[in-house]
């Protein structure tokens, strides 16, 4: 008898790791047994774009809820429930493969959960398929690598680990690709940030997050150059303050990252109190909704932890 059919997606506002992930994932499991489909919960970002045009990989359908087609799921690069599928409560979540901090999530029934403090999640799924002695095929390994490049910044992240490094270097060769040129060149087209509204950048990579009751968004941008990015200052603190109006936001964080320096300037916009937490938290001062953070690339190491502990 044929096994029900599940999907297997990553967070909303989907980067390169979580299609990625969810599409090697899914081949995975199906491999094994399963009735699995890859979906997106969002339109591919300009890196992911790039990437799924230069391997001619076909990007996944793009769902916002599950409307009852499926009454089980499986989770990648996510667990929190703010950052799934609108009705996630209305399924069962069979399997989690993550390396993000574990809230606001619970089941009813046992599943499988593994997460890793690796930095990225393909490097989980690669090792997934050797333990199971599954083949890669080329596009997926390719697209595995991808994720790896833009998760870690091309290994310069500090959530890189000697998995990650690992990983590359076999999915590179799997892929038949110089990783250094090819993801160089791929970081570099996900910084092409001209064509967006400021109101679509702000969306592009962003997580919500509940800190002791604090309703947190961080979001992303990476550029070469940030005093090019900081020309739309404006519009970007425009647009902040309306979505923290909206969505009832007591912080936004956007944080501007140089992919060439490994730096990063934040446009900082909240109420009074989580403004000076943010501060606390990161060493920093927020002068004019800016502040300066050297060093920081990764939202998920390097400002959501010592967030949490300081709204803790």
């Amino acid at each position: 008898m044929p096994k029900e059919k599940e999907l297997v997606f990553g967070h909303k506002n989907p980067d390169t790791d979580a299609v990625s992930a969810a599409i090697a994932y899914s081949y995975l499991q199906n491999q094994l047994g399963y009735n699995t489909e890859a979906v997106a919960l969002g339109e591919p970002n300009l890196e992911t774009k790039f990437v799924y045009d230069h391997f001619n990989v076909k990007y996944p359908r793009v769902i916002s809820a599950i409307n009852g087609e499926v009454k089980k799921v499986m989770l990648v690069d996510h667990n929190e429930k703010q950052q799934s599928v609108s009705d996630i409560d209305d399924v069962e979540v069979t399997h989690v493969v993550d390396h993000h901090r574990i809230a606001n999530f619970e089941t009813t029934q046992p599943l499988y959960y593994r997460a890793e403090p690796l930095g990225c999640v393909s490097t989980i799924v690669w090792k997934m398929y050797l333990e199971n002695d599954v083949e890669i095929p080329g596009q997926i390994a390719a697209i595995m690598a991808s994720s790896i490049i833009s998760d870690t910044l091309l290994l310069k992240s500090p959530t890189t680990t000697d998995e990650d490094r690992a990983a590359l270097k076999s999915l590179a060769e799997t892929a038949g690709i110089d990783y250094e040129s090819y993801g160089l060149e791929m970081l570099k087209a996900g910084t092409n940030l001209d064509s967006k509204s400021t109101q679509e950048l702000i969306d592009m990579d962003a997580k919500s997050f509940d800190m002791n009751g604090n309703s947190v968004r961080v979001a992303q941008v990476n550029t070469v150059d940030v005093n090019d990015t900081l020309k739309r200052e404006e519009g970007f603190v425009n647009d902040i303050k309306a979505e923290n109006a909206d969505k009832g936001y007591n912080l936004f964080v956007l944080l501007i990252t140089n992919i060439l320096t490994s730096d990063t300037t934040g446009i900082i916009i909240g109420d009074d109190k989580a403004i000076e937490t943010f501060e606390k938290a990161l060493n920093t001062k927020v002068t004019d909704n800016k502040a300066s953070l050297p060093g920081v690339v990764s939202r998920k190491k390097q400002v959501v932890p010592p967030l949490t502990d300081q709204f803790n």
